[in-house]
């Protein structure tokens, strides 16, 4: 029996694969979690054999909330569930330790099989989710992508500096750079843009 704990912020799917994915396989789902912060408690309080996480939450996002994860758990294994893999965040997170990557519009019996292979030990990534993050047009550094993603949350540069642990002119030159790279005027006009070009 495989034990895990699935967090994705749309109630319906989560609902609906907490009702499925134990009809697919010799699986027991111990808690649900609505966003990144509620998956970091639900983690640590119930060790489950695999997280099922959704990449796009609010709060803390899903490459956040698989960060303190690691940080408590380091041998957590982690299934990611994402609509679009963009090939920065797809790399950040195999970085990070995620073991596999799924298709949010998979077929319950496909992550039931695939929890099971990565509880087993392996790694799995949807052929369709590395087609896409083979495919990488992205001008901007990693830590370019960094501020301009918490930029895009709306925070002042000091706000940013003291998140990233960056001094305020470092943060400065970042986004500078990639203003100019993006040709915009502004910083959330780059993060925009960055995030419309499926960078972020």
């Amino acid at each position: 029996m495989t034990s895990v704990v699935l967090a994705d912020d749309e109630a319906l799917l989560r609902k609906a694969m907490a009702a499925l994915l134990p009809l697919e396989g010799d699986i027991t789902v111990l808690a649900e979690a609505s966003d990144g912060r509620e998956a970091v408690e639900a983690t640590l309080l119930h060790q489950p054999d695999v997280l099922v996480i959704d990449l796009e939450m609010p709060n803390v996002d899903g490459l956040g909330a698989v960060a303190e994860i690691r940080r408590a758990r380091p041998r957590q294994v982690i299934l990611m569930l994402t609509r679009h893999a963009r090939p920065g965040v797809l790399r950040k997170a195999l970085k990070s330790g995620v073991q596999g990557f799924v298709s949010k519009s998979a077929e319950p019996a496909h992550i039931a099989t695939v929890i099971a292979t990565l509880h087993a030990g392996k790694r799995w990534i949807d052929p369709d989710v590395s087609a896409l993050a083979v495919i990488d047009d992205c001008p901007l550094t990693e830590r370019e992508l960094d501020v301009l993603r918490v930029t895009g949350e709306g925070y002042s540069v000091a706000d940013i500096a003291a998140r990233l642990h960056l001094a305020q002119g470092t943060v400065r030159n970042y986004l500078s750079s990639a203003m100019q790279k993006t040709q915009t005027q502004t910083r959330h006009e780059a993060a925009r843009y960055a995030r419309e070009h499926d960078w972020l």
